[in-house]
């Protein structure tokens, strides 16, 4: 396989061709050879006028009994086909003279097209068409026709002629089979050159409906080897991290047991086991690279804290990074809570912060005067320098770039070698997905919440119902307990007709004029929504109308009634991240989905989820397979591309044979780990050189 060969050593591929391509991300001959058709079409066989069916799309071939052109709101060119059975119109909107003369009556065509029900019978509009000459047989292919993905400019027959080229310099030069020959063999996998063809130009009698299902043999033979090459490529890189150097954090252990003895509350069992998982790991010379998952409510903060409390007793800094201002004030402020007793004033870093402000703390952070630092974006950006950076704190993980958390980590980077890096999220990740996302980090799970917390109720009602709502705002309130009313939107807005934030607060406003009732937005100042959050948090304000800046990091276990409005366009994690901000308290607390009707199928789904289960894990499941990974995983932000072959819904129960591969090729072969990687990702491995 000629791997390194640009697409323009292909006949017809010139430089403004090669461009295009490039939008389907094609730049070598090897490429064409992934791009796998999204569906395929039967012109194997000719199928009767008689015996078509609505919707579908076929090869059909007839005489032409007539051809005219009328004027029906449009022109339209008309003309009837036989074949004897039964007869069919092809009708054309935009047609030239001489396409209106190659219809001669008693000529025959072959057309292929999507059989629709017109006023006269079965027609076709715009078909593929070939008009036949004297005595010419109608002309049938031999595999089904690929229908590939689409870029402007590039129509289906160039992409089929130049994956025909492709296939052919394939076929002259094979590719290397990396997969050892056992595996294969035990998982029934054809070759990799036989895969390729088969699912390029399919026989006639091929399983359609398994190959649109991707789950064809074919198709998991180049699924397997994909998720093998991604999976090989995080291990690397974890491999790479083990033999970096690290400041091994050996002292402080006083410190630790005396933090975690002043708490207010013990640490669950969970969370003891994720501590010592932290600790072990820091007392390593090698950098840690720990994610740590907990449902909403299940204490990772203090875990963090913990890590951060050891660094600092061994003499190093601590850094903590949030993707909001509002979930970093919040650590901010608990951290400070916590720290400022053993005399430890934690820095705050954010983009919004005032000139004088920010210069105090980017001297401290420079001097090593604030051993711990709080911050957003900011942290990693020019002009900020660390006196001796030990610890990478990063919470919600999903929502920044590789870029940005590679950003921070140099930052650390010394003398000493690396920080430690601590990754955190509230969005519980399948096994499966972690597997395959997540190979370069050790993975906690701290699966337990704090004792006395109750599962949250959880009730969808439609927007008809919403004095109802108001109602039960009204009676939570006045028995002392606090309600959040949570907007996708800030305004009104014509095009997306969600109900606004600032619509609520008035309405609820006028609704309820015995209460005390805040408005908290992503447009306001970082000082108005911390104004907002601590009178709320105080609580001064009785009922909070908020858009999704509170999805995470708020915590007021006296709100214990959550209203979400719009519920039907959130995605079930996003869903439970904002259920997560109830139920922290000892009342039971309640959640109300406001949806608008009709409901589709899928938000139908989603709310059923809610409404059956609190359990973060089981949610992600069913997030995973309605949406797919990338929402779960945040791959817009973190730069992880969608897969070309592989999908990680479908395709895992193969990441456990997909571990045991790459164990197997570790120790076999570590040339062929390479060559695989290098097959799928390039020779930049976008995870080792980030």
């Amino acid at each position: 396989m000629q791997s390194d060969s640009p697409l323009t050593s292909l006949k017809g591929v010139g430089p403004a061709l090669a461009v295009k391509l490039g939008k389907l991300n094609l730049y070598r001959v090897d490429d064409l050879l992934f791009l796998l058709p999204l569906r395929y079409e039967d012109r194997t066989q000719l199928v009767k006028i008689g015996a078509l069916q609505t919707g579908a799309r076929c090869l059909v071939s007839g005489e032409v009994l007539l051809s005219e052109t009328v004027f029906r709101g449009r022109r339209n060119l008309l003309v009837r086909l036989s074949d004897g059975s039964a007869q069919l119109t092809l009708r054309f909107f935009h047609f030239s003279r001489q396409q209106q003369a190659q219809f001669q009556v008693g000529k025959h065509v072959t057309c292929f097209g999507e059989v629709r029900r017109g006023k006269s019978g079965f027609e076709m509009i715009h078909p593929e068409y070939r008009v036949l000459r004297d005595e010419q047989e109608a002309v049938t292919d031999d595999s089904l026709t690929p229908i590939y993905p689409a870029t402007e400019g590039v129509q289906q027959g160039r992409l089929r002629n130049l994956t025909d080229q492709a296939l052919a310099h394939m076929v002259a030069s094979p590719p290397e089979e990396l997969l050892p020959g056992s595996i294969k063999e035990k998982l029934g996998m054809p070759s990799l050159a036989d895969a390729i063809l088969y699912l390029h130009r399919p026989p006639a009698d091929a399983d359609v409906k398994e190959m649109l299902a991707g789950t064809h043999p074919c198709q998991q033979r180049l699924a397997f080897e994909e998720l093998l090459a991604h999976y090989l490529s995080l291990r690397k890189l974890r491999a790479l991290a083990a033999t970096e150097d690290a400041v091994a954090m050996i002292d402080g252990n006083e410190d630790v047991s005396g933090f975690v003895a002043d708490l207010p509350f013990r640490l669950t069992a969970a969370q003891d086991r994720v501590v010592g998982d932290i600790l072990n790991d820091l007392a390593q010379p090698h950098p840690m690279m720990r994610l740590i998952q907990g449902d909403v409510g299940s204490g990772k903060t203090v875990v963090a804290a913990i890590a951060c409390i050891k660094s600092i007793a061994c003499g190093v800094q601590a850094a903590i990074m949030a993707p909001t201002e509002i979930l970093a004030e919040q650590h901010w402020r608990s951290f400070s809570d916590w720290f400022r007793p053993l005399g430890i004033e934690p820095a705050w870093l954010s983009g919004s912060q005032r000139a004088a402000a920010r210069r105090e703390s980017l001297a401290a952070i420079a001097n090593g005067n604030a051993p711990l630092v709080v911050g957003t974006h900011a942290l990693f950006q020019e002009g900020v320098d660390f006196h001796r950076l030990g610890l990478v704190v990063i919470d919600e993980q999903h929502r920044f770039g590789v870029h940005q958390r590679m950003a921070l980590r140099d930052k650390g980077i010394s003398a000493d070698g690396q920080p430690h890096q601590l990754v955190m999220t509230a969005t519980p990740i399948p096994r499966t997905l972690a597997m395959a996302a997540y190979a370069d980090l050790d993975t906690s799970v701290i699966d337990e919440l704090p004792p006395g917390r109750q599962p949250v109720s959880t009730i969808a009602i439609p927007e008809t119902r919403r004095g109802e709502v108001v109602e039960r705002v009204r009676l939570a309130c006045a028995s002392g307990q606090q309600a959040y009313w949570v907007c996708p939107l800030i305004e009104e807005s014509e095009v997306l007709d969600y109900q606004a934030a600032e619509a609520s607060y008035q309405m609820l406003t006028e609704a309820l004029p015995d209460l005390r009732i805040g408005l908290v937005h992503g447009r306001m100042r970082a000082a108005e929504k911390e104004r907002g959050m601590k009178t709320f948090k105080e609580g001064l304000i009785q009922l909070l109308v908020a858009t999704t800046v509170i999805e995470v990091g708020v915590d007021v276990p006296n709100a214990s009634l959550m209203i979400i409005e719009n519920s039907e366009r959130m995605g079930l994690s996003q869903l439970h991240q904002l259920r997560g901000r109830v139920g922290r308290g000892a009342v039971q607390s309640h959640c109300v989905l406001l949806y608008r009707s009709p409901l589709g199928r899928i938000a139908k789904e989603r709310l059923a989820v809610l409404r059956d289960t609190n359990d973060g894990f089981v949610v992600a499941q069913r997030d995973l397979e309605l949406r797919g990974p990338g929402e779960l995983l945040g791959t817009k932000q973190t730069g992880l591309p969608d897969y070309r072959i592989a999908n990680l819904v479908r395709d895992a129960e193969l990441m456990p044979q997909v571990q045991i591969t790459a164990e197997t090729l570790h120790k076999q072969s570590e040339h062929r780990s390479a060559a695989i990687v290098r097959r799928w990702l390039g020779d930049a491995s976008r995870y080792g050189k980030v």
